[in-house]
């Protein structure tokens, strides 16, 4: 099985009555049958072009196939559960957002939005700083493909109390770098007390390639993966999330360059991540997080002074991967509806009250939230590549709301949990809007009334 992305324009979506059927439909005359989507960007758009980069599955099995099903399967939400008050939070991988494209700095706005609602749902990119994972208490870590799933209604959470955690890496010809991973499993199971005592080194290892798109965004490639798929396979019932350390190909002076950027260069390492774990998680319906090893000791031996802030949990990280330990320790189980509906406890698409973004960001989530009737907060100052005007896309009343900056996002949030217009806390305060609207049959009725 290999993975990589690929670009290719569709006719222009926002104007549709219904974006993401237009979405599914123009993507598949696109790519044909052969092709297997497990991830869908709108990088730009205009009002007659989308120009979209897809991940892609390719050499995969018919029981791979079925495993991972269309990302466009759609269950429409019954009525909101409004006896809580969950939100989504999403910062993209890979577009080089201002805030959390870099390493876990997008951690203190979660934390703040995470004080308004009973859940803050997030993903991996939104937190995982190397060693550090400062996620909010009442946070829910999930995959991206599985939070896209949750919002194509297809998928369900159910909180658990811990996690078995299967730790698979390469079996890396540094044994100062492998002996730091295990290391570090080690130090989660000492201290926190991870679940979990299975490290598997794969060989030969599994290969991932950083790269960009010819968009901007940071992208890559996924090969040698069927012995992994293997061990998963046959380790199943043993494990409940899986951590992945492996080196993730990038060329050394890319590196270095990457740290004297100051943050202006997209974290090559994160898009590669995402397309694996998008397809681990789609194939074995598991918590996933990957974590990057360096590729050497010159590469881990990079000195690279003082960082960019944003970028300063990697800077002084050897292995990268202790957040995402702490982060699928009580990752939530992932679930599927039955002919009875869904399992006791599981949070679904009814239970999801709003979903925060980046400004300028379509992808699955943003087009299923439209549709679900989720109302949507996106934000102006958390800057991205992505060229998109959200405004355009056919949203109810009410259900958008563009903000300034993640402070002005949580009062939105607030007003919606206590049932307020967030608009009647702005001036001007505008009037309400009225017309007088006609009867169609007024003139034969009023004919009729005075015979």
């Amino acid at each position: 099985m290999k993975i990589h992305e690929a670009e290719l324009d569709i006719p222009a979506i926002c104007h549709s009555a219904d974006p993401l059927a237009a979405a599914r439909d123009n993507l598949a005359a696109a790519l044909g049958p052969k092709q297997l989507p497990i991830r869908f960007v709108i990088c730009s758009s205009d009002p007659e072009v989308c120009h979209c980069e897809v991940g892609l599955v390719d050499d995969a099995t018919a029981e791979n196939r079925e495993q991972i099903g269309s990302i466009f399967d759609f269950r429409q939400r019954a009525a909101e559960n409004m006896s809580e008050f969950n939100v989504a939070f999403l910062v993209p991988t890979g577009i080089g957002s201002e805030i959390g494209g870099h390493a876990g700095d997008a951690t203190p706005a979660a934390r703040i939005l995470a004080s308004l609602c009973d859940r803050l749902i997030l993903h991996p990119n939104v937190v995982n700083a190397s060693d550090v994972n400062e996620m909010p208490e009442n946070a829910l870590y999930v995959e991206g493909s599985v939070l896209t799933r949750l919002f194509m209604g297809t998928a369900g959470l159910q909180p658990v109390r811990a996690n078995r955690i299967l730790t698979v890496m390469d079996n890396h010809p540094d044994t100062d770098l492998r002996d730091a991973t295990i290391n570090t499993v080690n130090s989660a199971r000492a201290t926190y007390g991870m679940s979990g005592n299975q490290t598997v080194l794969l060989e030969p290892p599994i290969e991932l390639s950083g790269n960009y798109t010819g968009f901007g965004r940071a992208s890559g490639r996924v090969s040698r993966m069927d012995h992994l798929l293997d061990l998963l396979e046959d380790r199943k019932g043993t494990y409940d999330a899986v951590a992945f350390a492996t080196v993730t190909k990038v060329p050394l002076d890319l590196e270095s360059d990457y740290f004297a950027s100051h943050g202006e260069i997209i974290n090559p390492w994160g898009g590669a991540e995402a397309i694996f774990t998008h397809a681990i998680s789609s194939l074995f319906n598991i918590p996933t997080a990957h974590a990057p090893i360096s590729a050497n000791e010159e590469a881990a031996d990079l000195e690279v002074g003082i960082v960019d802030p944003r970028m300063a949990a990697e800077g002084i990280s050897l292995t990268f991967f202790q957040c995402v330990l702490k982060g699928l320790r009580q990752s939530p189980r992932i679930v599927q509806p039955s002919a009875a509906g869904w399992p006791a406890g599981t949070l679904t698409a009814e239970d999801v009250s709003c979903l925060v973004i980046p400004d300028k960001c379509v992808g699955l989530p943003t087009l299923a939230a439209l549709k679900q009737g989720i109302p949507v907060i996106a934000v102006r100052e958390n800057g991205n590549i992505l060229d998109n005007d959200l405004t355009q896309l056919p949203w109810a009343p009410g259900q958008f709301y563009q903000v300034e900056n993640y402070w002005e996002a949580a009062g939105v949030l607030a007003a919606l949990k206590a049932g307020l217009d967030p608009y009647s806390a702005r001036r001007p305060f505008a009037g309400t809007q009225w017309e007088i609207y006609e009867s169609r049959s007024g003139a034969t009725a009023t004919a009729s009334l005075a015979k």
